[in-house]
């Protein structure tokens, strides 16, 4: 199947094309020089600028405000820079925690974790089933430098045992999704995927955005895109 013809509700997956130009890289790069030189997959801080961008009237945001409504708003931010320097492989999985300001014991939240010094916690699927990730490309991506391989149709199959995993993603066709630099993956959050290490010299930098257009349960608020003195209220 084409990556033209994946949709969110059937697939779990979807391509947007050209979303940001080569200035628009050019320059959120520039804002994230710093966060480039810190472990992979760390929680971003993200100035007004940035933010703005992700809201649901920015470029980036309104992806999800498409897919989740006018109430989608990032809820967590990481970026990712594999090189051959900083490789990694990805085994088959679903991505199946949250990132919350405080523990608030709730029903049917947990286990908890803390990473980084940012609570987590596994929501129940219904949650992540009203969220979908988007992968921001700031590199082209292709079969060398480690592209996502997603299972699709697999965000519908509720939580999936880790002893399942291998199974359920032979069941399923598997999409390589290969982009260009400025596109956008948006896939429904709990989609089995897997990622390979990188081949190639290149880099591939990815920014992962996490959105939901729902409040929590309880009390519990989500940790959202972290604030800068620039910014007054954070998304």
């Amino acid at each position: 199947m084409q990556a033209d013809d994946l949709n969110i509700p059937a697939h779990g997956a979807a391509l947007f094309r050209a979303v940001l130009s080569e200035r628009d890289i050019a320059d959120l790069l520039n804002r994230l020089g710093d966060e480039l030189q810190r472990r992979p997959g760390r929680r971003l801080l993200l100035d007004a600028q940035t933010t703005d961008l992700l809201a649901a009237t920015g470029k980036i945001g309104a992806i999800a405000a498409e897919l989740l409504g006018p109430g989608a708003r990032p809820v967590r931010a990481v970026l990712f820079d594999k090189t051959q320097a900083m490789n990694w492989l990805v085994a088959w999985h679903q991505d199946r925690t949250i990132a919350v300001r405080a523990r608030r014991d709730t029903t049917d939240f947990g286990p908890w974790s803390v990473k980084d010094g940012i609570v987590h916690v596994a929501p129940p699927i219904s949650v992540l089933d009203q969220m979908v990730t988007l992968r921001v490309h700031l590199d082209a991506c292709n079969d060398e430098n480690a592209p996502l391989i997603v299972a699709l149709g697999s965000h519908r199959l509720g939580k999936v045992a880790a002893d399942e995993v291998e199974a359920t993603t032979n069941q399923h066709p598997i999409h390589t999704c290969h982009a260009d630099a400025g596109d956008v993956w948006a896939y429904a959050t709990p989609i089995l995927h897997s990622s390979a290490k990188s081949v190639s010299d290149r880099r591939r930098r990815v920014l992962q955005l996490d959105y939901s257009a729902n409040e929590l349960p309880n009390g519990l608020e989500w940790l959202g895109v972290a604030c800068t003195e620039t910014k007054a209220t954070c998304l």
